[in-house]
């Protein structure tokens, strides 16, 4: 019998005797090679240790009996009682005994100083930068970005800051790549993704992947970063009156955003009452509906809404003043309720959530901005009044630092220019303004990756502002390069048809490039020959003026002669009336009998 296998494998003197004497054969072919881990660990330690001891080695004879370079002190017996040091050659620092040891090279001088300084210029502007977070707006720089002549009603940029999509009233959208553009700031794509319907709310998903699209139709689009149709909601039943039995909304929308946490959820509201959700996978139905009332039961009309920073809370403002939120999986009672939050029958345009979760701010149609703390909803915290909004989505957003909140005001034409206001979040008193144009100013958005400002007004203008200093990216990418030279494209002298079967003496010379064929062109006397101008007047040398010498030409030539008459009418005929009655030829003549 086979010996049982012992240590890491069989015993090779007895086992494949065994086998050969079993089985006929004389072993299972050459044993696969093994390797002790533990032995090469310990032998790759060792030998750092030896090269360790070597370096410092050389180090400490090189300073054995001499004055160090830069501490001054006689360092010959300094490491004749202390262990060997592994490892690299560390910069000077202090060390556990409190005194400085200088090891490995001496630095450059004034190295230790500079950083320190450094150190405390950095900390000292972080102090002032706390105290004040005004100096923190980057407003010093800004771009403009021309989308057209109508309001920019929607504004959208990805989480990294990379693409700014920009939607307008001339119901169109742009795409703005930073890195890819020059100087010039030209949209790279323009699309109408709802035909003739005006442009709503334009907000990238939390990965960036998707665009959501909500314009003035009843059924929102999802579009990839490029443009293409990715998902389009359903249209409900318009004559189902219980809008919870109907797979869509009905009316036209008036506001859309993404969840903050799951990709593929997003959500809107309509003027058929509902607040939707949807899912990026299931285009043929809604979600969940959330019904919002008045306080007699009655349907009102949701005209912005938005998730809580967490995704819990729904939150949406309606027509008749009142601001209602809902737990995200109970749809049916909401979980906080303010009845008179704006003034009844005006437009509340955003509602926001600070990035700690705990504020709620809202810009109504009464030209107001409150902040609400949602742990008690009763009454606003804050009120800032007399700011102008003529638009149902002007919107309002907090500073990455959460210190402020910042909106826009409007303006009519003529009449004075909208303004970027600051507030301080805690008091909601004016900190800071900026005048953006003299038009309204409608969207803000302030990206807290780059510390940018995104403005769209209503003269179809989309600002960035940006500071060279606290700024990353974005604007500061196209602002320093030069414009591009246009490439004009070269058209084909002639068609070239490819015959590539065709006998040698038929077969055309294959164009190379169109540039060389140009150039042959160019000094070939007949192709290069100067067009004839048109004639003029008369007609010379053989060739004829406009009018021609054909018939056709002679008679449409006079055809359009003004051959008006400018004499008495009566006149005219009396004019013959001797000479039909002494010759009477027609009338008379036919009558005598």
């Amino acid at each position: 019998p086979c010996k049982p296998a012992t240590g890491d494998g069989l015993d090779n003197a007895g086992s494949d005797k065994d086998i050969s004497s079993i089985m006929g054969f004389s072993g299972f072919g050459k044993k696969a090679r093994t390797f002790d881990l533990d032995a090469i660990f310990e032998q790759t330690r060792r030998t750092a240790i030896e090269r360790s001891r070597q370096v410092l080695g050389t180090a400490s004879s090189l300073c054995s009996g001499q004055t160090c370079c830069e501490c001054g002190s006689d360092d010959s017996d300094s490491d004749s009682d202390s262990e060997p040091r592994i490892g690299p050659l560390l910069p000077p620092g202090p060390t556990a005994g409190g005194e400085e040891v200088d090891v490995g090279p001496p630095l450059p001088p004034g190295y230790g100083k500079s950083t320190a300084d450094d150190d405390d210029e950095d900390e000292e502007m972080q102090d002032e930068d706390d105290e004040n977070p005004v100096k923190r707006i980057p407003d010093t720089h800004e771009i403009t970005l021309q989308h057209g002549t109508k309001t920019v009603s929607a504004l959208g940029l990805d989480p990294s800051g990379a693409r700014l999509v920009t939607g307008s009233y001339d119901f169109s959208i742009r795409f703005w790549d930073f890195a890819g553009m020059d100087a010039a700031l030209q949209a790279f794509r323009s699309l109408q993704p709802c035909e003739c319907h005006q442009i709503k709310s334009l907000q990238y998903s939390n990965t960036g992947d998707v665009i959501l699209v909500v314009a003035g139709n009843s059924q929102a689009k999802v579009l990839d970063r490029d443009g293409f149709q990715v998902m389009e909601c359903i249209k409900g039943d318009q004559y189902i009156v219980d809008m919870a039995n109907t797979k869509g909304h009905t009316a036209m929308l008036n506001g859309g955003c993404w969840h903050p946490k799951i990709k593929e959820e997003f959500l809107t509201c309509s003027n058929d009452g509902t607040v939707r959700t949807w899912d990026l996978s299931s285009e043929k139905k809604h979600k969940d509906v959330f019904k919002p009332r008045s306080l007699q039961g009655k349907r009102v009309t949701p005209t912005c809404c938005t998730y809580s920073r967490d995704g819990k809370l729904i939150a949406a403002g309606c027509q008749d003043g009142t601001i209602q939120i809902w737990d995200r999986n109970l749809s049916v009672h909401t979980k906080f309720h303010c009845r008179q939050a704006h003034a009844n029958g005006s437009d509340t345009s955003c509602l926001t959530f600070s990035y700690d979760g705990t504020i709620l701010a809202s810009r109504g149609g009464d030209d107001t901005l409150k902040t609400w703390d949602i742990r008690n909803f009763k009454k606003p915290l804050n009120v800032a009044t007399g700011l102008t909004n003529f638009f149902p989505m002007t919107d309002c957003c907090f500073s990455p630092d959460d210190k402020l909140l910042v909106t826009g005001t409007s303006a009519r034409r003529d009449e004075g220019s909208g303004k970027l206001v600051f507030f301080d979040r805690q008091t909601l008193q004016v900190v800071y303004e900026v005048e953006v144009a003299s038009a309204s100013v409608v969207r803000c958005l302030w990206h807290p990756k780059l510390n940018q400002i995104m403005v769209g007004t209503g003269n179809g203008l989309a600002k960035v502002y940006y500071d060279p200093v606290r700024s990353h990216r974005g604007a500061k990418l196209c602002v320093v390069k030069s414009n591009r030279k246009e490439k004009h494209a070269e058209a084909l002298t002639q068609d070239y048809i490819i015959t590539p079967h065709a006998l040698p003496m038929f077969r055309e010379a294959r164009q190379r490039s169109t540039r060389k064929q140009l150039e042959k062109d160019r000094l070939d006397p007949v192709k290069s020959h100067k067009p004839e101008p048109p004639v003029s007047g008369p007609g010379r040398g053989g060739r004829v003026a406009a009018h021609g010498g054909t018939l056709s030409s002679y008679i449409v030539k006079n055809i359009a002669l003004d051959k008006t008459d400018d004499s008495n009418p009566r006149e005219a005929i009396l004019r013959h009336a001797k000479d039909a009655s002494e010759n009477p030829y027609w009338v008379a003549p036919a009558y005598k009998k």
